[in-house]
């Protein structure tokens, strides 16, 4: 497994875990992080990325929901399941304001960790969603 995938996963768990436990708030999240990266060395040291994704997510989560609330047709983010919502957080921050990732890799990440973590219409849902904000992308 490459190593931002990897990093992907870890962030992914950060912001899972947030919001099942109903962390809304930005400085929370980042405690949690800072928690997370001591607490987890067992599994190896916290990529660098990985905290660059959570640290990404929260500073523009408002912006995010919104695009995803926006652009989801037939869902609020409230309906989406957990883990399909944490996904395309991290995958709209890709996408939308990390330029170090192509936009067709950012896609492709969340669609495998849809697939591999979630429902099996999570992905085409994810890939959806993400082409849609892609689509979208140079307008907004």
């Amino acid at each position: 497994m490459a190593a931002r995938t990897k990093a992907r996963r870890r962030a992914l768990d950060v912001l899972f875990e947030a919001d099942q436990k109903g962390i809304v708030a930005g400085d929370e999240l980042l405690a949690l992080l800072e928690q997370r990266m001591h607490v987890t060395v067992a599994q190896g040291a916290f990529p660098q990325y990985a905290v660059e994704i959570v640290e990404g997510v929260v500073a523009h989560r408002a912006e995010i929901d919104e695009l995803l609330s926006t652009y989801s047709q037939g869902w609020t983010l409230d309906r989406m399941p957990t883990v399909d919502r944490c996904i395309l957080r991290l995958g709209a921050w890709e996408l939308l304001f990390n330029e170090d990732v192509p936009d067709a890799v950012a896609i492709d990440e969340a669609v495998h960790l849809a697939a591999e973590l979630s429902t099996d219409d999570s992905p085409t849902f994810v890939n959806g969603l993400l082409g849609r904000l892609l689509e979208l992308k140079p307008t907004l």
